[in-house]
């Protein structure tokens, strides 16, 4: 018998505005309500609330916290002040990535982590069976927590003024513990759109009440179809597409938050022999000439005709009006200016290989 579908708390009310409900993650998730045009839209130009409920929560405490976090993610949080948000990965001995996730540094002792809806329970089960000989407990709490990301250039006014959450304080990647009345929650801000934004983890009774808020004050609800647009446009990846258990960060672009320098980390050999050598396959941004759009897993082929790579996310992008992807591709061929052809369906389309970030970034620095 197959699993359940998952619901967040949120479920009926997305059903009840109409949403369009689609299988993410192995959650029932609202993928458009509006319209992707006009969703994606709303964030870019005002403001747009998310329902990311359906993202993992893990807390790490004890006296070997830091230790421990910085065994398992690519990133380092040891020189990070208390309140500041670190990107990272957690790695397979291959190099691999196992997630792409946030941790939050609250002390030395006490880590909040964020992981991917998808790799739940697989992520989970991978941190527990690394923390032998580390004074730490591991806390999941994806059950017990909800999630809202406010974004847009407006999101600063409306999470101030309609959630009565101060958060003017807040520096890129930056979070703090406060409180919505008397309930604690956690407010950050690091925005997974292109724009400003901020993300509120608390009960599932308080992002229900939040949510309800910020419909009666007019705040575009916005479903997952946007939110995959808004990040493709700025370059960011998605697990499952950018990055999976057989791509490298390297692979990804994605090295910068990979730390070398760290006296070690699970993975940390094999990335260093693959920067050695170089990665042998790249991620690249693809523009097309034409108006088709390329899918993910879509064949790119050189002026050969030869199977170079795939398509990991594409689209007719809104906010460019253009054909373009993200593909990973032989390194042979990711220098910017690159032809290629990307074949969808029966026909070959010509493309060029352009910056992946086809969009600018809004964040507030």
């Amino acid at each position: 018998m197959e699993n359940e579908m998952k619901k967040t708390c949120l479920h009926d009310h997305h059903v009840k505005l109409g949403a369009l409900m689609s299988p993410f993650g192995g959650f029932d998730m609202p993928i458009q309500y509006a319209g992707i045009v006009e969703e994606h839209q709303a964030v870019r130009n005002a403001c747009g609330v998310f329902d990311v409920s359906h993202m993992g929560e893990v807390l790490v405490t004890g006296p070997d916290a830091e230790k421990f976090v910085n065994h398992i993610f690519t990133n380092d949080t040891t020189g990070g002040e208390p309140g500041k948000c670190f990107y990272g990965m957690m790695l397979h001995p291959d190099g691999g990535v196992v997630d792409d996730l946030l941790v939050y540094k609250r002390s030395a002792d006490n880590y909040f982590l964020v992981i991917n809806a998808s790799n739940i329970d697989k992520d989970v089960d991978w941190i527990r069976s690394h923390a032998a000989g580390f004074d730490v407990t591991i806390d999941h709490l994806s059950d017990s927590m909800g999630e809202l990301a406010i974004q847009g250039p407006d999101a600063e006014k409306i999470v101030g003024e309609v959630l009565g959450l101060g958060c003017a304080d807040l520096g890129f990647y930056t979070f703090k513990d406060t409180v919505y009345g008397d309930v604690p929650v956690i407010l950050s801000r690091t925005g997974y759109t292109g724009e400003d934004g901020f993300e509120v983890y608390a009960s599932h009774d308080v992002i229900v009440e939040m949510w309800d808020k910020l419909m009666a004050a007019g705040v575009a609800p916005c479903g997952l179809g946007c939110r995959d647009t808004l990040r493709f446009e700025v370059g960011l990846p998605l697990y499952g597409d950018e990055l999976a258990d057989d791509i490298t960060p390297l692979e990804a672009g994605l090295g910068i938050f990979v730390k070398l320098d760290k006296p070690e980390f699970i993975g940390r050999d094999a990335i260093a022999a693959q920067k050695a050598a170089g990665p042998a396959r790249k991620l690249v941004g693809i523009e097309l000439a034409d108006r088709a759009i390329p899918r993910h897993g879509y064949e790119v082929l050189n002026e050969a005709d030869e199977v170079v790579g795939h398509v990991t996310t594409g689209y007719h992008a809104i906010s460019v009006d253009k054909s373009i992807a993200m593909a990973l591709v032989d390194a042979r061929y990711a220098a910017l200016g690159t032809p290629l052809k990307v074949r969808i369906r029966r026909k070959t389309f010509p493309c060029t290989v352009v910056s992946k970030k086809f969009y600018k970034k809004s964040y507030k620095k």
